[in-house]
This record gives C-alpha cells, structure tokens and sequence, in this order.
C-alpha cells in the first residue's frame, strides 16, 4: 500500500482524496463535471492531476479502464446521477476483467437533503447511486462524516489495489473543502494464511510438475493485473516449460518469447496450439478466467486431474482445494521449489517470425489478411486497441511484441470500446503508437471520442472494419436481417467535420498496404482507415465462433 505520507492536519477532504489517488500512481482523470462535482473539479484541475475531459460519461469509463490496464490503476469523475448512472457499463465491464478503477462522483450536499426535496438528477432516494454501485464495485465508501472521511478513502483505494477492481466514491459538494479536527486511521486488513496448506499446495503441484514429460502454462489476465508476469517467466525459463495465453490474457508475457506457443482458444483457435495444450499431462493455469470466450465457447478439452488451477480467489490441484493462499505467494513458493519436469521442446511452427506476405493488389479487402500486413508493422513501441466483434477475433492473429500491449475487452465483450480505450492508452503512454481495430457498429455507439484524440493532439492509427453493421451477429445468426444493418458513414470524412486528423478509404489490399505505410510514417495527428471489406467477410476464429454458439443464440 502507498505510504500516507501526504496525510496533513489542514487537508480538506477533497485534496486527501487527490493526494491519495497520487500516490497509488493515478496521474491523469477521466470524466464529465457536472454541478455537483463542480467544487471538486476546479481542486482538481488545480492540482498535478491531469483532467482529460470526454464526450460521454460512459466513454470516460472505457478510457479510465484502458489507463487502469496499461498504468495499474486509473480514475473517472463524473456528477450525481445523470452522469454517474451512465458510466454503469463502464464500470460493469471493469469489474468483471478485473481492472482496478476508482470511480468518484460528486452528490447533493448534506445540509441540502433536509425534509427530502425533490432535487435535479435524483432517482426516488439519495442514496440509489451508492446501491447501484455497491452491485457494481468491490468497494464504496459516501464521505459524508468528516471524523471517518480519510478512514474510508484509504479503505476503499486499498480495495482496489488489493482486489484489481473498480471502487466508488461518493463526495456530496459541502463536503468537498471540509477539514476534518481528526482523522481515524486506517489498517488494511491482514490475509490469514495458513503456512502448512500453502506448503502442501507446492509440493503437491511441483510433485504433478516433476512427473509430467509435457507441461504447459497458460497465463491468464491476472497475471497483468497483479503485475506477476516476472515471476511467471523466471517459473517458465527455469523450468523450461511452455508458456500459451488466453484470449482475454493476450500480451501478458511478449509473444516473441520463445516458450510462447500461442493462445489457447479450444476450437475457436489454431489447431496446432489446442492439441499441443491439450495433449498436455500437467497444465498450470495461472491466473486464468475460465469464462466461455476463454475456454472456446466450452469447447477446452482439459483434464481437471491433469490441471494446477491458481488464481486470487482459488487453487485448485487435480481435486484438491486449497483456501486462502494469495496467487503470489503459491507462484513464488513454487518457483522457489525448482520443480525439473521433462523438457518439452517448442516446435518451430509456433515461433512468430514474420511470415513472408505478399499483398494482392487488386484484391477485396478481407479481415484476416489485413492483420498480415499490419504484422509487418508492429514493435516494441506499439499498443494494439481491439474493440469486440471481428476486430478482436481477427486481431488475436496479431503478434504483440511486449507484455500488456493488447487492450480488449475479451470477457465483459461490450461495443464501443475501443476509441474511448484509445484515449486512455494514448493519455497512459503519450509515446507509443497506439493502433485501434474497431468495426463500424462499434464506432457508431462511441466514436465520438474522436473529437477528444483530436483536441489532445493524440496521433492514434484508427482502423474501422466497415461491413455495414453489425458482422458478428450475422454469422451467430443466419439470416438477412434488417436488424444488423446501420447507416453508412464516410467515415473517413470525419477529420472534416472534428477539424483535425486525415482520413482514408480503402477498398483493396493494396490500398490498405499504401494507406498503411502512410499512416504510420505520419504521427502529426490522428490517422483514420476506412477499410469497406469483401462483403461477407469474416475472420476464421469468428467462423469458429459462430458455428459453436450459432444454436444457442438461435434458442436451439
């Protein structure tokens, strides 16, 4: 836990609360102000804190998470109500990926809510926002006690360090400037564990290690979220046993790694790497979410017997269940353990060298050959921002050359992702490239955020895959229906109407391979690709998809 050391006698409530957000390393904020919040913002563009404003609350909650992914923690502020109920998504989607995001919202004042008025943005009680966000969060704390306020913010950012998921806030605005006579402290609470039971896990699991001829790790999104990925490598190397990842875990050790076999995706992914994963006898799952995207819509074909399953809330080996040992603690006991399975050897194919490609030129523009060309791009120095739908099923074909350089939404799988992400890498890493896969039906919901890129001077490549709709839903469900249609846009003629960037359309391979190239060599400001596909056209994992989860969404 950051230290206290900016605890002072003459802080109000307000610059506690933005001196502690410094200190667990929370350099920018996302948000909307609103009249309930207004004391609050002006404190805060007065401090170090820098304030990047959005167009929408909900947008200013996908970037949050998107900076809370890439910097460890992130933060969005937004007004009672009508700002914060439209953040609801957002932060939904946080908590269930695990990425640690403080979400603080201004509320009426105290001495307003006497004999219940009938206030602007109120919802039947004051206190519907708080219930609203206790289902939302891990944590929530209203500052409404000046003698318990900096008890309660150290309570409720300690939770969200601790746990890597989003918390809440509440502030009402007489409390803002508020200086406490006292303050409670705060201890945060100590996990008991029991020694015996963490010894016996690592030995059992360096026992199943020791035994197997052809290990297999598989690194889930954890692994980032808890900053394990060190250890998770030096397990890896010492032992010399082969790492893949999950869809959702994509990035989180670099995939140039030469244990790195690929992603495991059951029958949705690359037939080489599902059986060399699934012929494993001794599979360590490390951090992994065993969600349906994950496991290939259930089609993972592991052995329970055969599986070391860790994660913060769980171990599991083969049957056995173990309670209340920290994720961190078991990899570094088994670590430490130096367990000697068989060497298993990687096999050539899996290494990601850059394939030889060559563009067609006169071609239709076809998803999956796209990610080939834009492979020849990608480095050390770039970000990978997929929105759901094909852009993400096609981008898992990319090869990211660092850990947490895949930003998606895998699990929670909300549209409209993507551009407000985009904001948030770009604020997090001013000096990377950040390259955006998003398809038109997703732009449509939150594209508007590219009016923020441009105000900040961001140079982002954004490229929207333009199927007239919505792609994904036409294969989970055959059929011409009207329903997946949307309005064409020239999308890009936007820089037009925002005032700033250059926009593109494409239609064949070798336009996108000269657009491309042009757009990466100009970092003078945002690069929109309007790229129209090849009608029909899908990447092969999404066909995958569709034929597994077709019947379910049909009601068969």
């Amino acid at each position: 836990m950051p230290s206290q050391q900016r605890r002072s006698a003459d802080l109000s409530i307000g610059q506690y609360l933005i001196n502690r957000l410094q200190d667990y390393g929370i350099q920018d904020i996302f948000g909307i102000p609103g009249d309930y919040v207004l004391s609050f913002y002006s404190m805060l563009e007065e401090s170090p804190i820098n304030v990047v404003g959005s167009t929408r609350e909900d947008c200013a909650g996908f970037a949050a998470d998107a900076y809370a992914r890439i910097n460890g923690m992130g933060a969005l502020c937004i007004t009672y109500c009508v700002g914060g109920l439209s953040v609801c998504n957002s932060v939904a989607g946080a908590f269930a990926e695990k990425s640690p995001v403080v979400v603080i919202s201004g509320a009426p004042g105290i001495n307003e809510r006497v004999n219940n008025p009938l206030l602007h943005h109120k919802v039947r009680e004051f206190r519907t926002q708080m219930d609203v966000f206790e289902k939302l969060c891990i944590a929530g704390a209203e500052l409404s006690d000046p003698l318990t306020a900096f008890s309660e913010i150290e309570r409720v950012l300690d939770a969200c360090d601790r746990f890597k998921r989003p918390v809440y806030i509440e502030i009402p605005r007489d409390m803002v400037h508020v200086v406490p006579p006292t303050a409670q402290g705060f201890r945060r609470p100590k996990l008991d564990v029991d020694p015996d039971a963490l010894a016996e896990a690592i030995r059992e699991a360096k026992t199943l290690l020791d035994q197997s001829q052809k290990p297999i790790i598989i690194a889930g999104v954890e692994i980032h979220r808890f900053g394990l990925q060190d250890q998770v490598l030096q397990l890896a190397e010492q032992a010399k046993i082969p790492m893949a990842a999950t869809m959702l875990g994509k990035s989180v050790v670099r995939e140039t790694h030469p244990l790195y076999v690929g992603l495991y995706e059951g029958a949705l992914g690359r037939a080489a790497v599902t059986e060399f994963v699934e012929d494993s006898d001794c599979v360590l799952l490390l951090g992994t979410f065993m969600t349906d995207i994950n496991l290939g819509i259930y089609t993972a074909n592991l052995d329970l017997k055969k599986c070391i399953y860790v994660t913060s809330e769980q171990l599991q080996i083969s049957h056995h269940h173990y309670h209340n040992i920290p994720l961190q603690d078991f990899l570094e006991g088994l670590t430490k353990s130096q367990p000697q399975p068989g060497l298993r050897p990687v096999p050539a194919e899996f290494h990601p060298a850059a394939e030889a490609f060559e563009v067609s030129a006169d071609e239709p523009l076809r998803v999956s050959r796209m990610m080939k060309i834009l492979n020849g791009y990608l480095g050390k120095e770039n970000i990978v921002v997929a929105d759901i739908g094909d852009s993400l099923f096609a981008a898992t074909e990319l090869v990211v050359h660092e850990r947490t350089d895949f930003i998606s939404p895998a699990y929670y799988t909300s549209m409209g992702f993507g551009v407000p992400a985009t904001v948030g890498a770009c604020v997090a890493r001013p000096d990377e490239r950040i390259i955006t896969i998003c398809g038109d039906g997703a732009f449509q919901m939150t594209g508007q955020e590219l009016s923020t890129l441009i105000r900040r001077g961001d140079s982002p490549i954004l490229i929207i895959l333009d199927n007239h709709g919505y792609g994904t839903e036409r294969y989970l469900h055959a059929g011409d229906w009207e329903y997946n249609e949307i309005l064409p846009w020239n999308y890009y003629k936007l820089p037009e109407v925002y005032g700033g960037g250059k926009g593109y359309l494409v239609t064949t391979e070798g336009e996108f391979a000269d657009v491309l190239q042009q757009a990466w060599n100009d970092r003078s400001c945002v690069q929109i690709i309007q790229a129209k596909l090849a009608e029909g056209d899908a990447s092969t994992t999404l066909l995958r998809l569709a034929e597994r989860l077709g019947a379910r969404v049909q009601g068969r």
